[in-house]
Formats: C-alpha cells, structure tokens, sequence
C-alpha cells in the first residue's frame, strides 16, 4: 500500500472519529428550546462557528501522528513531490466532495421549502460536510489503487 492510500485511509477514520466525538459531545449541550427560537439558532451557529477549529486542530495532529508512525514504521518519509497524476487524482477527488457537498446544500435548502425545522437543515450541512469529506478520501485511495 503506498503512503498516499494510507494517508487517505488514516483521513477517512480520522474524519469519521472526530466528527462523532465532536457532535456527541455538542448534542448533549443541545438546549431544550422550540427548534425556532433564537436560542436554537444561536446553539447551531456556535456548533459549526467551534467545529471549523476544532476540526483543523485535530486533523493536524492526525497528519502529524500519522507521519511519524509511518516513517517509524516504513523507514520511508512523505514523497518530496507530487506529479501531475498525484494533482490529477487531488483535483477528481475534491471534484467528488464537492458534488457531495452541494447536493447536502440543495436537500438542507429543500428541508425549509417543505417546512421542516431548521434544525433539518443544519444536520444536512453537517451530514452533508462529513460525507464530502469521507467521499473525497474514499474516492483518492480508489483512484491510487487502480490508477487514473
């Protein structure tokens, strides 16, 4: 296995880990409030506005903890450079994500068209921006496997 396929597999755990960990420990704060209160909104706008750097702090850790790991373990360090199929398969895996992302974006919209709670919406967001991010990963270590 290349170190790109385990860097992607180490990304989709990590993601994956983080994100229930995160979202566990959020909903147990969730306040008993009407899902249209202020302080509803205030709850999701502080949950998203924390998991942007918490999420950042946590996945460079991971990076770190794996790169050490897998020169300890393979004797080998992180290639010194990226050729054009490296960037080819970075750009069709983000490609990918993005779609995922932007149809959670179109369903947590259409939750407020057909008059459910805002808080729908909100877990299309989150739902949305973890599947992007796990599709991305999966479809990277697809893409090194079999090639381009």
């Amino acid at each position: 296995m290349s170190y790109q396929e385990r860097r992607a597999l180490v990304s989709i755990l990590s993601t994956i880990v983080i994100s229930v960990v995160y979202f566990r420990f959020m909903f147990e704060r969730m306040p008993d409030a009407s899902a249209y209160s202020p302080e509803m909104f205030k709850y999701w706008g502080t949950v998203f506005v924390l998991l942007i750097p918490v999420t950042i702090v946590a996945k460079i850790i991971v990076t770190i903890v794996f790169s050490i790991l897998n020169t300890i373990a393979t004797r080998e360090g992180e290639p010194a450079f990226q050729d054009e199929r490296d960037r080819l398969i970075d750009l069709k895996s983000m490609r990918t994500g993005f779609v995922i992302f932007m149809i959670a974006i179109v369903l947590g919209i259409g939750s407020l068209a057909l008059d459910m709670p805002p808080t729908v919406m909100f877990l299309c967001f989150f739902a949305g921006g973890i599947a992007s991010d796990v599709a991305s990963d999966v479809s990277q270590f697809l893409l090194y496997r079999r090639g381009v």
